[in-house]
């Protein structure tokens, strides 16, 4: 939840450490600039260290959202934002805020979410086929930015 701020204050850190090392250059250097250097490294190692835990955490939780919701034929990008909201929210524990802040800063890589997706939406027919609920019959299937033909899922 905090992650907007975490991203804020890596980036700072990253920039002011640029800029003292640019301003000490290696014959220059004294201890105290070198032990400051080295501390801002590690809270900069340890902060981008929580964040991967929150993404991991977060990525863990987008097939459960998607198996609890019923939107098929829209884009996953669509319905977290547009449709579901609150059911987003409330499996993922994200604002929207914060969901739009990670795609622009390109978290999301869009041909490797379509691939997972549609192969999570495979999954999912397959086990509701076998036992014995077909539950599913739209002839488009929504992607993270994409849509496609249930006959184009089979072939993909």
């Amino acid at each position: 939840r905090n992650l907007n701020q975490q991203i804020s204050t890596i980036l700072n850190k990253s920039e002011s450490l640029k800029k003292l090392k640019s301003e000490h250059t290696e014959d220059k250097v004294d201890k105290g600039v070198k032990k400051e250097v080295s501390e801002e490294e590690k809270k900069i190692k340890s902060l981008r260290k929580q964040i991967q835990e929150k993404l991991l955490k977060f990525a863990t939780r987008i097939p459960i959202f998607m198996y609890l919701t019923d939107y098929r034929e829209q884009t996953l990008r669509d319905i977290i934002t547009k449709l579901e909201p609150q059911l987003f929210k409330k499996v993922t524990g994200l604002e929207i805020s914060d969901f739009e802040l990670l795609v622009s800063v390109g978290v999301f890589n869009s041909s490797l979410m379509n691939q997972a997706i549609f192969a999570f939406k495979r999954f999912e027919d397959a086990s509701l086929s076998y036992t014995g609920i077909a539950k599913h019959k739209e002839t488009r299937i929504g992607g993270w930015d994409t849509i496609i033909t249930v006959e184009e899922l089979k072939d993909v």
